[in-house]
């Protein structure tokens, strides 16, 4: 199967994406109805409070949901074909060529038992590359992914178990493993939480380096707007399973429309000082029982009794600017 290209140029569509997990409490529904493209070679972030959705939005795109998950209704696009729809041949096809994932823990994304180079040539192997089911070809090009990551000694890693290597060098295997063969989408999902600041700067310099030098589209999922901005073309912001506020990187940071957003921005420590950075009061909503109208109305200062009753939907701010809240309409 070929995937082929859409006239948009979009590399993902997930359009009313609705996904709900059975627990012995009833069901949980976490994502309320998404919306969330991104277009051939550019980077996105996904940003929001922890809970509020972001890595069931990627794992969906995946198709590596857990068995207790339900979707509704929903479409999800990757270049023109519906993940929802596709078989099992053509998922392990989209898995192994197509998208990339990069967890959170590198720890738990490799294997202890085997090498890193074993690991590396399964990955490499199953790409679907012509001729990368030869080891010669499956060695040069994890030495080369190696090298592109900054990691000292390549030749050695390879015969390196996970253990044996620090924090950083493990997630920078992962970026290799990733970007070994050509991708068209690439999802870290938070690549750099568990790693000294230092060493995060450097992870993600490279993986920026490493998305652009192959065009590859790039979903960062990431706690913070400080990262965001200096990774992403494109900002979503994200709030108890619906996007709230989307807009080109610059553009956001000049400007947010969402409560949600602005509320965002104030928690952000500032180097000029001014008192220590503000929280949001309230937390994430029950996905139990979740709000009929806007998800952030509880918590929301300007809320009105419209917010309780109806959902937002994305209103156009103009200069890419989109963002899901009734206080919004009719611009600013």
């Amino acid at each position: 199967m070929k995937l082929s290209d859409t006239s948009n140029n979009k590399a993902v569509d997930i359009r009313n994406l609705f996904v709900e997990y059975k627990t012995y409490a009833g069901m949980v529904k976490v994502l309320n109805g998404v919306n969330f493209t991104v277009d051939a070679g550019e980077k996105v972030s996904i940003v929001g409070e922890t809970g509020c959705g972001k890595t069931t939005t990627v794992k969906s795109i995946f198709r590596i949901l857990s068995d207790n998950s339900r979707i509704p209704t929903g479409e999800i696009f990757f270049k023109g074909k519906d993940v929802l729809k596709m078989k099992d041949a053509e998922i392990k096809q989209l898995r192994g060529s197509g998208l990339s994932m990069i967890f959170q823990d590198p720890t738990m994304s490799l294997n202890p038992v085997f090498t890193i180079g074993e690991q590396m040539f399964e990955a490499i192997r199953n790409s679907g590359q012509e001729g990368c089911t030869r080891r010669e070809v499956q060695q040069e090009l994890a030495v080369k992914a190696l090298k592109e990551t900054s990691m000292p000694d390549p030749e050695r890693i390879l015969l390196s178990y996970p253990f044996q290597l620090s924090g950083g060098m493990r997630q920078r295997v992962c970026i290799a493993m990733s970007l070994a063969t050509p991708r068209d989408v690439v999802i870290a999902d938070e690549p750099t939480t568990n790693l000294d600041v230092t060493i995060q700067d450097q992870v993600l310099k490279i993986l920026k380096d490493r998305v652009e030098s192959k065009n590859s589209s790039l979903i960062l999922i990431t706690h913070s707007l400080g990262v965001a901005r200096e990774t992403s073309d494109r900002i979503y912001v994200m709030y108890a399973g619906n996007m709230v506020e989307t807009a080109p990187t610059a553009e956001l940071f000049k400007a947010q429309l969402h409560p949600y957003t602005q509320a965002l921005m104030r928690c952000i420590p500032r180097l000029s000082g001014g008192g220590v950075a503000e929280g949001i009061p309230g937390r994430i909503p029950n996905y139990l029982d979740p709000p009929r109208g806007c998800r952030f109305a509880p918590r929301c200062p300007h809320a009105a009794r419209r917010c309780h009753e109806e959902k937002p939907e994305f209103y156009d701010a103009g200069s890419g600017h989109q963002v899901a809240c009734f206080h919004c309409e009719g611009g600013r």
